[in-house]
């Protein structure tokens, strides 16, 4: 079944480059075997460090010390929600790589986890020469989106930039491996001169019937020989285990992630020039489980996401794929053949399952991250609740006309799982639920990552949308208020715990709450409390807990300011127990203190 709006979503994904042209150049040809060794001495340790806590998500209900008996809290009087915290209840590690975003823009202000180097550009990049087709986004041209803007042009353009960020700041890295038979062998547009459409000059199908041995070089997983740090630029090859092995050169120390491709279920649409048939559900397995075992040949303590898709037709019949007959729900399918691979290959191929999620749902008849308004808004700050809840049916197709029931899109998945590889994590390297220069756009994007770490999935990176604005004139300052909520509420790196504990709020409609504590410090209790009522609504909190709590510091994200500014100190009005009058349409962080 295609996707009722796949014409939106190749024209979002237009800006899939997300790693950008400012990044920088690739590492120091110097670095040797010694380096290799040395990196693979001490990955594992640093990316420990640096908050790997595993693909698969910690079980609820973990042991958790609180250092003594649970206060009974006492009664916060009457109000329109209550939320009711428990700090023995609901124990589960946060998976710190939820916190992440496509792209390298802001990360100092907005203090990501995770960034990903990923979308449609990467399909057809070379990382050796740095060249790019860029596919149905901008007629299928050949070009130099990748090379710096001055000096030399030199491998892995790309992510290096990504990487030395990262090796400064400590967060984590997905770069993309592509699985496709062919990248760019050239940067050269034809002479489109930024003509574009309808002419597409640039469309390397115009180069002849042998373009494709013209105008791309073959692909390969795996190299039969040496890697090399300086890649050969004359062969008619591109090994992809010789990229992760030039990337563990030279930031070995850090996490590196890497992704096998982008939205595969989409290739006959977003790249016909190099893969014109649907894929099909055997390929696409076969090109997964060989690109992993590249990347694990070359980086074996690495890890791997796959298999990328785009939407729930992708999740579900691979687009359409031409010899689904017979082999049911692909998701099913492709879990069932990666536990079956790494029985034959002795290791674990693949880390993460990857999903990409665009809410299809829908205010007043127009989907909600495609437009602005008072109905759209209404609805998008119902729509994580698709996420989880078994008793919340938005208007989408998917609900209206396939599954007639709740999505819960997070236990379905795991429960898919728990059922058929067991021990994979659940990765969702792209969403966004527009409204990206509006409130409701930051309630979104923090009730959302509050189920993430809530719910268990352990790695998640937004995708900047645009929205419905003129191109380039929409920042999504909003949604990044949103992560800020969590990496960095006061604007001085203050984040939500590590540790998630029971947060249950009387209304899902009305308002969502969740809290947190740390495993080195569980009397440190944080809790974001959102209202999406277009009224202020008053919330009685309760927290039973071992340590007694007389006040919380209180910071808001509201009204049209993406900004989140201190608000005054809030008092208990019983034991553990608070009184908060939550402003209308707000994201609020409060802080607990003895």
């Amino acid at each position: 079944m295609m996707r009722r709006d796949l014409a939106w979503i190749v024209i979002a994904l237009s800006c899939a480059c997300s790693s950008s042209r400012d990044e920088q150049a690739s590492p120091d040809a110097t670095a040797d075997a010694t380096a290799d060794a040395t990196a693979d001495a001490t990955g594992d340790a640093t990316a420990d460090a640096t908050g790997d806590v595993g693909a698969d998500s910690a079980p609820a209900d973990a042991p958790v010390d609180l250092g003594g008996t649970i206060v009974t809290p006492g009664d916060p009087g009457t109000t329109d929600v209550r939320f009711t915290i428990r700090a023995d209840v609901g124990v589960r590690a946060i998976s710190p790589l939820i916190y992440g975003f496509n792209g390298t823009a802001d990360v100092a202000k907005n203090r990501p986890t995770i960034v990903r180097s990923g979308g449609n550009r990467l399909t057809a990049y070379n990382w050796e020469n740095n060249g790019s087709n860029a596919g149905s986004d901008y007629c299928y041209q050949n070009d130099g989106t990748f090379l710096p803007p001055s000096g030399p042009n030199q491998p892995g353009w790309a992510v290096k930039g990504m990487l030395d960020d990262a090796k400064t700041r400590g967060h984590a890295v997905i770069a993309t491996v592509p699985i496709v038979d062919y990248v760019a062998a050239d940067t050269n547009d034809n002479g489109d001169g930024g003509a574009g459409p309808p002419a597409c000059v640039g469309d390397v199908r115009k180069s002849g019937s042998t373009y494709l041995s013209t105008r791309f070089k073959q692909n390969k997983p795996s190299k039969s020989g040496a890697y090399s740090l300086t890649p050969d630029l004359t062969d008619a090859y591109v090994y992809q285990d010789e990229f992760v092995s030039w990337v563990k050169a030279g930031w070995g120390t850090q996490q590196v992630v890497f992704s096998l491709d982008n939205e595969p279920d989409l290739w006959a649409d977003t790249h016909a020039e190099i893969h014109p048939a649907k894929v099909g559900y055997d390929e696409l397995v076969k090109r997964n489980i060989d690109a992993a075992k590249g990347v694990k040949a070359a980086w074996p303590s690495a890890r791997t996401l796959g298999f990328v898709s785009y939407g729930w037709a992708g999740f579900t019949t691979l687009q359409d794929a031409p010899d689904r007959a017979g082999k049911g729900d692909f998701t099913e399918y492709y879990l069932t053949k990666m536990k079956e691979a790494e029985a034959a290959a002795g290791k674990r191929l693949i880390d993460w399952l990857d999903l990409h999620w665009y809410p299809e749902a829908r205010g007043g008849g127009v989907r909600i991250s495609s437009t602005y308004g008072a109905t759209a808004a209404a609805a998008r700050v119902q729509a994580p609740r698709s996420l989880w809840d078994p008793t919340y049916q938005e208007d989408s197709w998917i609900v209206n006309d396939v599954i007639h029931e709740p999505i819960r899109l997070i236990p379905r998945y795991q429960e898919k799982i728990a059922a058929r590889y067991p021990g994979t994590g659940l990765a969702i390297t792209e969403w966004n639920y527009g409204g990206g220069n509006d409130i409701s756009g930051a309630i979104a994007t923090a009730d959302v990552l509050g189920v993430f770490g809530r719910e268990g999935v352990t790695l998640a990176t937004l995708w900047f949308l645009h929205d419905a604005r003129p191109w380039g004139a929409n920042n999504e300052e909003f949604t990044r208020a949103g992560l800020r909520v969590f990496t960095s509420y006061d604007g001085a790196g203050g984040r939500f715990g590590d540790t998630s504990i029971s947060a249950k709020a009387s209304d899902h409609a009305v308002a969502s709450v969740y809290a947190s504590i740390d495993a080195a410090s569980p009397a440190r209790v944080v809790i974001v409390a959102i209202n999406k009522s277009a009224s202020p609504r008053s919330a009685g909190i309760t927290v039973a807990h071992a340590t007694t709590f007389t006040k919380a510091k209180v910071w808001r994200l509201a009204g049209s300011t993406p900004a989140i500014v201190a608000a005054a100190d809030l008092a208990a009005v019983a034991t553990n127990a608070f009184r908060y009058d939550m402003p209308a349409m707000s994201v609020s962080t409060l802080v607990l203190q003895p």
